[in-house]
């Protein structure tokens, strides 16, 4: 069977897999209802007091944390794991300003846009929707939201790896030499124009899910700046024995540096690596699940794609508006679509094997 037709296999089986993940919050919470006989729909609609909101301390700082916290904790990480020497001499003024704009852009530019015409249009495609899902609880509507939002960006990670076309608008992300705050949000204007998180946090911020969406946007900032750190903060989970349970659960249920790192190698033979899997973004449970991962508790030696040219910063972060001057690049004119010339590192596009696993692999040096 060729390689493109198990390609096709594995993720259809895989998406079957997906629509039990999608209803099964929805499923437990319609159970817990029933066993519990709470129907809180109709209290929601004969006390408003009861529509669901998160206490007014954790609002405020979840508030102050999507609006300038993260931004603050992710400079103060990128400081510090440059003043350590982390980035040694590979961040280059070409480097620098790629990770810059595609640091400040889609704050300042891309995510207030579509989120301002978001909520202009919903009224008009949902009519008289607006507040419908008021009466959820608060941890039913956190759950249901992690789960529908981690998901999708699963599969839009994975199918940008495994979909020959679409893998060079995911490319800038992974073309950095190094893993750090630098590049955490370097990612090409495309791929962020369409990244599903800011569409469906503006849909259900209209349906009335607005502060479990907040909560949850703001955990999965903490969990994934966290896994593109530089700085190893699971480290001491592996070193400690007493530690090795905690690590056991942690590093299944999500992403970690070590399991982020792996994914990020330019290379994927030397048991570390993993650029072929390891999609997940806060939950690395779907990689579990569907067993596109490997765990080892160890670190890459190098990063980013062994045939990256040092395109242009305009080319990568706004290609194809623009393309390299890059001779043989994938960014440039009529350049190869998945860098598949002799010699050079071949896509999870041509080769999957690790997807016809069970389960996650596992690897530890004690």
């Amino acid at each position: 069977m060729k390689l493109e037709q198990q390609t096709a296999r594995a993720i259809t089986r895989d998406l079957l897999v997906s629509v039990f993940l999608y209803a099964l919050p929805v499923a437990l919470m319609a159970l817990s209802f029933k066993i519990t006989g709470n129907k809180p729909w109709l209290a929601a609609h004969t006390d408003p007091s009861l529509h669901f909101k998160a206490p007014a301390l954790v609002e405020a700082i979840f508030n102050n944390l999507s609006s300038w916290g993260l931004p603050v904790i992710a400079l103060g990480l990128g400081v510090a794991e440059f003043a350590l020497g982390l980035y040694a001499n590979k961040w280059s003024k070409n480097e620098r300003i790629l990770d810059m704009v595609c640091f400040v852009l889609p704050r300042v530019v891309i995510t207030p846009t579509v989120t301002f015409f978001s909520l202009k249009l919903l009224p008009l495609i949902l009519p008289n929707l607006k507040n419908v899902l008021t009466w959820i609880p608060f941890v039913w509507a956190a759950l249901i939201i992690a789960v529908f939002d981690d998901l999708t960006q699963y599969w839009y990670h994975r199918l940008h790896h495994q979909v020959p076309w679409l893998w060079r608008f995911h490319r800038t992300h992974h073309s950095a030499p190094y893993m750090g705050m630098a590049m955490a949000g370097r990612q090409n204007i495309v791929y962020s124009f369409f990244f599903s998180q800011i569409y469906l946090t503006a849909t259900l911020t209209y349906l009335g899910l607005g502060y479990a969406a907040l909560f949850v946007t703001v955990i999965k900032s903490l969990i994934t700046t966290g896994a593109h750190s530089s700085i190893p903060w699971d480290k001491p989970f592996y070193k400690y024995k007493v530690l090795h349970p905690a690590a056991w659960v942690l590093e299944r249920l999500i992403s970690t540096p070590a399991t982020h790192h792996a994914h990020h190698a330019d290379t994927d033979g030397d048991g570390v690596g993993h650029y072929k899997g390891n999609f997940g973004n806060m939950f690395f449970l779907w990689d579990v699940i569907f067993g596109t991962g490997i765990i080892t508790r160890r670190y890459p030696q190098s990063f980013g794609i062994k045939h990256y040219k040092q395109e242009e910063w305009y080319a990568q972060f706004m290609w194809p508006i623009f393309k390299s001057q890059k001779m043989g690049s994938e960014l440039s004119a009529g350049g190869p679509m998945v860098g598949d010339a002799p010699g050079l590192r071949v896509e999870t596009t041509l080769e999957i094997p690790r997807y016809e696993k069970e389960s996650v692999h596992t690897y530890t040096n004690g």
